[in-house]
């Protein structure tokens, strides 16, 4: 069994996707690295199987019919040998040095008494044109030691985890029956999200892992890009809804997380429906929050009664406008696109 699967959906990558393979490359026999084509176009698929052919032992190439980075990331999952699972999106890549103390903590934990759930790690956004790099850190985590989410000291308002921030134990993500949606973006948010009432043991590492580029015109992050993809958007934040009824979440401080976390997901819904402008969207809005509403009193009055829902659900257009300017200081502060 290898120590580690990464898995790197690929949709046109053909002009950045070496890059990301190179850096992972050197983690030698202990990685797998599985190259998902989901249906590409370009030189993709040609790339993948070139690197699975030079590197039989360690790469290995698939391909399939376009699903979306969803489907992408299902086929990872489904394929991977290793005891622990990533995802390194085509035009990101990771530090060599973070890389070598991972895979040194993960070879010492997989040989020891206790199974770790979820290791975390710090991400870089590598900002096009931006000269400071910023560095996104698990604040209130205990460092360098296994420890449960009763250990959590507190957290802060705005804070939640990324795709690029986690490395989950393989098996609890078969266990917990994740399966994202296939032709839709945003999943990455359902991918942390609902594995983790089933995570007991963590390891936060203050390394700087993974290198999360930003700026491309066509990324998904970009606003204009999000406001055109809004019903998918939309639809991300109902199923992390529906998935998870936080109800039986049992540990407190879990649950505590998990609501934040979907405050923020529904907040850059809700902005993101302002933003646009248009009747038929503000609809939208309030067809969102009705939908909480009807799906749970409770977690709607949780999430609107704090201070980005009551921030995002000021009335009248003077209230959009306030709205919007607390979303664009957020944006400043993370590092959005």
């Amino acid at each position: 069994m290898k120590l580690l699967t990464f898995t790197i959906p690929c949709y046109n990558s053909q002009d950045y996707m070496r890059h990301c393979i190179e850096s992972i490359l050197p983690g030698g026999e202990d990685v797998e690295i599985l190259i998902v084509d989901d249906g590409s176009k370009d030189d993709t698929a040609a790339i993948a199987d070139e690197y699975a052919e030079k590197y039989p032992t360690i790469v290995k190439a698939i391909h399939q019919e376009n699903g979306g980075h969803g489907e992408a990331v299902n086929a990872g999952i489904r394929n991977a040998t290793g005891l622990y699972f990533k995802v390194v999106d085509s035009d990101d890549w990771v530090d060599w040095n973070a890389y070598q103390a991972i895979l040194a903590k993960l070879r010492e934990i997989a040989g020891g008494s206790v199974a770790l759930d979820m290791l975390l790690a710090n991400y870089v956004y590598e900002k096009e044109g931006a000269k400071h790099k910023r560095v996104m850190r698990q604040t209130g985590f205990p460092k360098d030691q296994i420890f449960t989410w009763s250990d959590v000291r507190h957290f802060y308002k705005g804070h939640y985890i990324l795709m690029h921030s986690v490395i989950y134990r393989t098996k609890l993500l078969r266990e917990c029956g994740l399966e994202l949606p296939k032709h839709t973006f945003y999943v990455d948010n359902i991918y942390v999200y609902k594995p983790l009432p089933h995570v007991r043991t963590m390891y936060y590492m203050d390394v700087d892992f993974y290198r999360y580029f930003i700026g491309r015109e066509d990324q998904s992050v970009n606003e204009k890009v999000m406001i055109s993809r809004i019903d998918q958007q939309i639809r991300v934040n109902k199923i992390m809804i529906d998935d998870v009824d936080l109800n039986k979440v049992s540990n407190y401080k879990c649950r505590h997380y998990m609501i934040n976390y979907l405050e923020i997901i529904t907040v850059v819904t809700t902005v993101m429906l302002l933003r646009s402008g248009t009747e038929e969207n503000l609809e939208k809005k309030r067809e969102l929050w009705r939908y909480i509403k009807n799906k749970d009193i409770g977690l709607f009055h949780r999430l609107r009664r704090g201070i980005m829902g009551q921030t995002m659900n000021l009335p009248g257009r003077s209230g959009r406008k306030i709205s919007v300017a607390a979303y664009r200081l957020s944006q400043k502060v993370v590092g959005f696109n």
